[in-house]
């Protein structure tokens, strides 16, 4: 493998692990595993899912669900819906079962006015996240959307839908369990109180700290985590994985060393890896780096980090025992902060083997 630039390089075999690990956890609780494919935006990748009996996908957005429904027929698009994008979801409804989340009146009636085939909806609720959905104490405007759909044709409610994204300020398993509980709860409450009314309804449920870690699922009926399939080390930080669980790493090359301050910098920037970053100890961290041989990458070499980005540079800290090891033109090996975003920005895999794997390019 001749690598020259930034380049992401995927591990398939942690890859894989990992997808059986979550398959295996949703089989146990008896829930469906309905992954969110935003991390990895790959048909490759996505087949590696269905070899482990997984036959619905969560995207983020039409074009995504547009890009997967060449081999996927069952596909949830978890962001409010888009009514600018009628079209679009008239086109994918012909074709797949097609689920969208709806949380105003004004979207649900839109939809009932404009649907030429049949569309699934879940009401998006808040259930902690704070980033956007009804909170579950607005049953007003729930019956409203409930009343409104309740004799249509196309337009069929079929649950309630949260994301507990709060997960992400955790920073131990114990952290993530309580505010899993909560957040489960809340959405399992306002479940309860409209079963008898759609005995069918499903509670969907997704953020990949909740998943990876608790075992404690009653009253769910879907799981929904996406960033799994890689890790990261925000993960790592918020406890519910570990270094040798992320199974993707930046090959980054060496364009200059300063000794005299104990750094080298990377070709490798902000547009390669996204400018996230994690506060540790004092330290602001854009992405850590690992010891690399034939096998792949394992530990974390102690106190190098990457501590700046710009567009096209990193900086990275060498500890001075290390900084001898280096030279111009070398690759050195970065586990990114948030996966999903690195991902996004590079739109190519390199496995350990060689192997290109390409992702949907157009947004």
């Amino acid at each position: 493998m001749n690598i020259t630039k930034p380049t992401l390089i995927l591990d398939e075999a942690k890859c894989k692990a990992n997808i059986a690990f979550m398959a295996e956890k949703a089989r146990t609780h008896n829930l469906v595993l309905r992954p969110h494919f935003k991390t990895h935006q790959s048909l490759e990748i996505g087949r590696w899912f269905k070899d482990v009996g997984v036959h619905k996908i969560t995207v983020s957005s039409l074009d995504m669900a547009e890009y997967f429904a060449e081999e996927w027929n069952d596909i949830t698009v978890a962001f409010p819906v888009n009514i600018l994008e009628i079209d679009t979801i008239n086109r994918l409804a012909k074709k797949i079962t097609l689920n969208v989340l709806v949380e105003s009146v004004t979207s649900a009636e839109f939809l009932l006015k404009h649907l030429t085939h049949s569309v699934n909806f879940l009401i998006k609720l808040n259930i902690g996240n704070g980033r956007t959905g009804l909170l579950p104490s607005n049953t007003e405007t729930i019956d409203a959307i409930l009343e409104a759909t309740k004799h249509s044709d196309t337009l069929h409610f079929i649950g309630f839908l949260g994301h507990a994204g709060q997960t992400y300020k955790c920073r131990n398993k114990a952290e993530i369990l309580k505010t899993h509980e909560q957040a489960k709860a809340t959405l399992v409450t306002l479940k309860n109180k409209y079963k008898a009314q759609y005995p069918e309804l499903i509670a969907s449920y997704g953020d990949t700290p909740s998943c990876s870690v608790a075992d404690n699922f009653e009253g769910l009926d879907e799981l929904r985590p996406g960033n799994f399939v890689f890790y990261d080390v925000m993960q790592v930080q918020i406890g519910d994985c570990t270094y040798n669980d992320i199974a993707v790493a930046m090959a980054c090359p060496i364009v200059s060393i300063h000794k005299d301050r104990n750094e080298l910098v990377i070709y490798g920037g902000g547009i390669h890896f996204s400018k996230d970053r994690i506060e540790d100890q004092g330290k602001t961290i854009f992405g850590i780096i690992v010891h690399y041989d034939a096998n792949g990458w394992n530990d974390p070499i102690p106190n190098m980090y990457v501590k700046a980005l710009s567009q096209e540079h990193g900086v990275v800290v060498v500890p001075p025992t290390e900084i001898s090891n280096y030279s111009i033109g070398n690759l050195i090996y970065v586990l990114p902060i948030h996966s999903c975003m690195t991902a996004d920005l590079m739109k190519r895999y390199n496995t350990l083997d060689g192997n290109d794997i390409t992702m949907m390019v157009n947004h």
